[in-house]
């Protein structure tokens, strides 16, 4: 993982180098450890604020270059509004505005982990840290030259300053294991597709195993003999060899059945013989980020030794035109027996989706079942880059998920499932097409299809995350092309509701 941040907790004292951030209130209130450090400075404080008309609105800032009185290189007043409004994800977002307030130059920085009131409760404390970690990330591997603005220190040492250390490093923890999960989504979805091919993906989830993580690769063979068609078809123009990545991390009971996850790993997709449009092409390295987030909440769950029973699956492919390339008109028989007729290779994730879901309800009877995939531009047109499609035949399952995203920030929006809009993925020569035919409910009719290879005794949700895996908007704990998006929103819910 590109993460080079040293990040570190000790309790107040005050700074003597780089860059001091601490908080206010809406009334330019500090806490009694931040006024002892700022010391006169406070004053200066004061004047900048009435000049530059910052009254610490929640999330403003106000920036000091050279303090007087501080020996620090630079002063950031960062503001939390009415401290009663906070809610638990705001200490996230602003860790990711302290680390925001560091010019490029800077190696040292000190964040007060302080209100007004008092040190931030270790909880707090502890998201403001993780929110540190995920704003630092940068992919920067393959930069061999940067421009003088563009300079930074290899290593950015960052300290927070808390009231209990040993206590905001307990609660911090599992969060880092969290983080983890995401900067390693983040990693995958960064790769290009040259060095991340579906072999080499599956190659890294071997990884995984330091966790304790089981982890099983099925090959072109094994896919073969289980009558994976629909999933072999996608890849078979490749010059790649395709490949099924099976996790399980067993923390909950023995025997106890596991809830699944299952991930759309298309490394690349120039759309097959029914090519895309070259414009942004390039963007499509990112159709595997499905299968990266189901990696990273795989590490996540291993490394804070979550005591639940999961099964992560993804399917690796890379869709691409060649003589050998599966057609429009192809009829395939997938895992299920069911067949499908091929009217867009583009529509290609829900077809890898098919015989994966299919093969992980089978063989491991989960709980429930959750599948990622970036499968459709359908679901941007409809919900932008906020949230992510959410499509489910359990109304608790889906009212978890919603939970899940607003306490995260990973936000779903339900849409609908409908036997008027199956009819439209009817086929005249095999059980169902591939697409409805039409630019009209896309994304619908891309979650009716997987949908039909789903036991609807299972709760299952189906998230659409094409505009939120990848060149999604940038906020302030992410400034990556490539996000994470959708390890915290499920980690939080087995988290809430899933562990023994």
């Amino acid at each position: 993982m590109t993460d080079a941040l040293k990040l570190g907790f000790s309790p107040f004292t005050t700074p003597t180098k780089g860059v001091l951030v601490v908080f206010c209130d809406g009334s330019l209130n500090f806490g009694i450890a931040t006024k002892k450090a700022l010391g006169s400075a406070a004053d200066a404080i004061t004047r900048a604020a009435k000049a530059e008309r910052f009254t610490g609105k929640k999330n403003s800032t106000l920036d000091l270059s050279v303090p007087p009185s501080l020996e620090v290189s630079r002063l950031a007043v960062i503001g939390l509004g009415k401290i009663a409004e906070l809610k638990p994800n705001d200490f996230l977002k602003l860790g990711g505005l302290a680390v925001g307030r560091l010019p490029n130059a800077a190696s040292d920085a000190t964040v007060f982990a302080e209100m007004p009131g008092g040190a931030m409760r270790p909880e707090q404390a502890a998201a403001l840290a993780q929110g540190v970690r995920l704003r630092a990330y940068a992919f920067d591997r393959y930069k061999t030259k940067r421009k003088d603005d563009e300079k930074s220190p290899k290593t950015r040492n960052v300290t927070i300053e808390v009231g209990d250390v040993a206590a905001v490093r307990k609660a911090f923890n599992p969060r880092s294991a969290i983080t983890d999960g995401v900067l390693l989504a983040r990693d995958l979805v960064n790769e290009p597709a040259n060095v991340l091919y579906p072999e080499e993906f599956a190659r890294r989830t071997l990884a995984l195993k330091k966790l304790r993580v089981a982890v099983e690769v099925l090959d072109g063979r094994a896919m073969k003999k289980l009558g994976m068609n629909a999933l072999i078809g996608v890849g078979q123009g490749s010059s790649h060899q395709s490949r099924v990545v099976v996790m399980r991390w067993n923390g909950g009971r023995a025997g106890q059945a596991p809830v699944a996850f299952i991930g759309k790993g298309v490394c690349f997709d120039t759309g097959g013989i029914s090519i895309k449009p070259a414009a942004s092409m390039e963007d499509m390295k990112g159709d595997m980020a499905g299968a990266a987030c189901v990696v990273g909440l795989m590490h996540a769950l291993a490394a804070r030794k979550a005591r639940v029973n999961a099964v992560g699956v993804v399917g690796l492919v890379e869709n691409m035109p060649d003589g050998k390339a599966q057609r429009p008109g192809d009829i395939v028989k997938s895992m299920s027996g069911q067949t499908i007729e091929i009217i867009n290779t583009d529509a290609e994730g829900r077809l890898v989706l098919a015989d994966v879901i299919w093969y992980a309800a089978q063989r491991f009877k989960p709980k429930l079942m959750i599948d990622l995939a970036t499968l459709t531009g359908a679901i941007i047109v409809a919900l932008g880059q906020e949230y992510a499609g959410m499509f489910c035949n359990n109304d608790q399952l889906a009212e978890r998920l919603n939970k899940a995203g607003i306490e995260t920030g990973e936000l779903v929006w339900r849409m609908p499932l409908a036997p008027e809009y199956d009819k439209m993925i009817d086929s005249k020569f095999a059980d169902m097409k591939n697409t409805g035919g039409s630019r009209w409910g896309g994304a619908i009719t891309a979650a009716q299809f997987i949908k039909r290879f789903v036991d609807d005794k299972v709760p299952w949700a189906h998230l659409d995350i094409a505009g939120t895996g990848f060149d999604s908007r940038q906020t302030d704990i992410n400034k990556s092309w490539g996000s994470g998006w959708g390890v915290r929103l499920l980690n939080r819910l087995i988290e809430d509701h899933y562990e023994r």
